[in-house]
């Protein structure tokens, strides 16, 4: 039987909020990202694809601690966002924000190859049956592309069930406040006599991830049918 602490249990909540806060966030942006990589001819968009997949070959804790640079009172932002009494530094808000960045470029990469799958031959005809570009979106791309997305979101949400590194730099290792599953994990690990406790939050987030991807399957098989 797994047995938890009041503070293992804060911090599967906090994972849980966070993942959800990340992908809810990134999806709009994600799908926008996602569609002008597959669609837009732009001379800039290799430089703009690479800007978009940088956090995917750079390590977690460099990627926080850039967003630490950005976000900290000496910061570019820090001073726009004390001015409106908005604080990322060590917050729950400054976990999803480390996750979201981490795990966006996953999720952009899912929405653009269904995006790119798409038969540009629907797309035209519905353009030359007159209907604009919001019409053909709602109508055609987003039907087509709806189990890409629901990838992305998997992927971003799974992701940021595991993110270490950026959070740990951006928002700190405060427990019932930033600290999740995974430095948790990571403060038993360096307590003597630890290890079990360790094990068992290890288990909920084996649970939870395998329950998500569950949970995504099914959903995708739906809209198949549908």
């Amino acid at each position: 039987m797994i047995a938890l602490t009041p503070n293992d249990i804060d911090a599967i909540w906090l994972s849980i909020k966070v993942a959800c806060g990340a992908t809810l966030i990134t999806t709009p942006l994600g799908f926008a990202a996602a569609y002008f990589l597959a669609f837009s001819r732009l001379p800039a968009k290799s430089l703009i694809e690479g800007l978009i997949n940088l956090p995917l070959v750079l390590p977690p804790v460099v990627v926080g601690y850039l967003l630490l640079l950005l976000f900290g009172q000496s910061g570019f932002l820090g001073p726009l966002l004390q001015s409106v009494d908005l604080r990322i530094i060590f917050t729950l808000s400054g976990a999803v924000l480390a996750s979201a960045v981490v795990g966006f470029p996953l999720m952009v990469r899912a929405i653009r190859i269904g995006l790119e799958g798409i038969d540009r031959n629907c797309l035209q005809a519905s353009r030359t049956l007159g209907a604009g570009w919001w019409d053909t979106l709602l109508t055609i791309t987003l039907p087509l592309s709806g189990r890409a997305v629901l990838a992305g979101m998997t992927l971003m949400f799974a992701r940021s069930l595991g993110e270490f590194g950026a959070t740990i730099i951006l928002a700190g290792n405060i427990p019932g406040v930033t600290q999740t599953i995974p430095l948790a994990i990571y403060d038993y690990t360096n307590t003597p006599g630890g290890d079990r406790m360790a094990l068992n939050l290890c288990l909920v987030s084996i649970v939870l991830s395998f329950t998500v991807l569950m949970l995504s399957e099914a959903v995708a098989r739906s809209m198949k049918r549908n």
